[in-house]
This record gives C-alpha cells, sequence and structure tokens, in this order.
C-alpha cells in the first residue's frame, strides 16, 4: 500500500513538473514592442521584448523597415538576450534614412525559426505639420567585383555605385559611388570576398570604413558566410573603402603570377633540351 502511494505521489510530481516546463498555449516564442505607437523627428525609440525560451549562442537580428513602396532598411542591429530572456535597443528616429512619414516595421529574427513583427509612426519633425519629404531611389541588386567573378548584393539610397574593386596591398574593397543626396548603402559581403579576423583567425574583428578618406560609423550584421555593412554618406560623396584582413584578389594579379610562373617554366624547359622558343629561319 505504501509503495503504491509513493509511486502516484511520484507520478503526480512528474504531471506537475511537466505542467510547469510546457509553454502556455497560444503563447508567442517571441515579443516585440515599442514604448510609444508614434515618433517625431528626434525621438528616441525604445524597441524590446523577450523570447520564451533562450538559444544559446544567438542573439537577436532587428530590421526596421521604411513605408512602401519604396521600402528600405532604416535600421540594422544586433541585441543580445539577458538572463531574463529580455532584449532592447535604442535608435533615433529622423536623420538621413528616416525621412518619409508613415507605418514603419519592425523585423525580428531570433535563431533560425523565431520571427516576430511590430510597427510605429512617423510623423516627422514638428509632429507632422511640415510637409512629408519625397523618398529617395533605391536600387537593390548585386554588383561584380571588378577583375573577379565574384558578386556582391546592396541597397543604396541616395545615390549609385560606379565599381567595387578590391585592393589587394591594402586588403580592402574600393566602392565608387556617386551621391547626388545624403544616403546610405548596405552591402552583403560573402567572407570569401572580404573579411576581417583575428590573428589566428578563430573570430571576427570590426572592419574600418572610410567614405572619401574619412573614417565614419556603420552598422553591421554577421552570419557564417557573410558580413553586412549599412554605411551612411553626405552628398557629394565619392568613394568608401571597407578595411578588413583578407581580401580576394583581382583576377588580373593572379593571371599576371601564372603567367610570370609559365614563363619561367617555359625558359628552364627550353634550357634543359636544348630547344629554343625563337624561331630559326
Amino acid at each position: 500500500m505504501m509503495k503504491a502511494q509513493l509511486l502516484v505521489f511520484a507520478i503526480s510530481a512528474i504531471l506537475v513538473a511537466s505542467i510547469g516546463m510546457t509553454p502556455v498555449f497560444g503563447q508567442s516564442p517571441i515579443v516585440v514592442t515599442t514604448d510609444k505607437e508614434s515618433y517625431a523627428d528626434g525621438d528616441e525609440i525604445i524597441i524590446s521584448g523577450s523570447v520564451i525560451q533562450s538559444l544559446g549562442g544567438y542573439e537577436v537580428g532587428i530590421i526596421v523597415m521604411s513605408p512602401p513602396p519604396l521600402v528600405n532598411r532604416v535600421n540594422l542591429d544586433q541585441v543580445p538576450i539577458d538572463a531574463d530572456k529580455q532584449f532592447s535597443t535604442t535608435m533615433t528616429a529622423g536623420g538621413s534614412l528616416m525621412k518619409v512619414d508613415g507605418t514603419y516595421t519592425i523585423k525580428v529574427q531570433y535563431g533560425p525559426n523565431y520571427t516576430a513583427t511590430a510597427s510605429f509612426e512617423f510623423v516627422g519633425a514638428g509632429g507632422g505639420e511640415e510637409e512629408p519629404v519625397s523618398p529617395s531611389p533605391t536600387t537593390d541588386e548585386t554588383y561584380s567585383v571588378e577583375g573577379t567573378d565574384a558578386t556582391i548584393g546592396y541597397t543604396i539610397t541616395g545615390g549609385k555605385v560606379l565599381s567595387i574593386v578590391p585592393d589587394v596591398e591594402g586588403l580592402s574593397l574600393i566602392i565608387k559611388i556617386e551621391a547626388t543626396e545624403d544616403g546610405s548603402i548596405t552591402l552583403g559581403i560573402p567572407r570569401a570576398i572580404l573579411d576581417a579576423r583575428t590573428e589566428g583567425g578563430d573570430d571576427d574583428t570590426e572592419f574600418f570604413v572610410l567614405v572619401d578618406a574619412d573614417e565614419t560609423d556603420f552598422d553591421e550584421a554577421v552570419t557564417d558566410i557573410t558580413r553586412t555593412l549599412t554605411i551612411e554618406f553626405p552628398a557629394g560623396a565619392e568613394e568608401i573603402e571597407i578595411i578588413g584582413t583578407f581580401v580576394i584578389p583581382e583576377f588580373g594579379t593572379i593571371a599576371a603570377m601564372i603567367l610570370a610562373v609559365a614563363i619561367i617554366s617555359i625558359i628552364a624547359i627550353s634550357a634543359r633540351s636544348k630547344l629554343s622558343i625563337i624561331p630559326r629561319y
């Protein structure tokens, strides 16, 4: 009888513990909110949320998108999860990227499967009393890296890309642009093209970014194969240089090395066989 009671007690304890560990039905695995529903130019926007389960090694990726029809990324951030399964970040309303009044969408990604969205209204400077600013033209395409077979995907506002060239000696990519107004460029750079790693190659380090030879800040999101940089530039800017610790060599450099090796090999073979590579008449 005592054993039966102990067995019933043990089973009941297991069931209670299991119920306590099971997520509440209908509860979202990730939640994101803003501290207000509407913001004017210069306001601080607080984006925060929580996750139902911590995933070791993952941070929350946050992207803020402008209203349609010309949807553009206006902010990109990666935020760690704290011990209470909470996350939070801030951004400033307005600036060179947030020019259009309307509903902005926040897209959140946590791990491979957890996603959520939220939104807020931007009413511009002066609480929406001024006329809305026309959106900058946006392009979203790929560009071939000169001298290689590689391509880089990018989105640009306020200008256009003229060329992307690797600088082997400088360990950098040089992006020539024509900036008709203040804008930004977001580049999805494969690590096989350009990367910045520690001396042992075990960890990432930061890129060094110059706009017309002046150091500038940038936002970055990373994966195992790609590093995505968002860089702002002023009207009239002509060159963006991204400096790392490795850059893909230009095909021309490789071709020159191959040609040099081939010539040396031909000379060596000719000397051994006493053949002349110059025709005799």
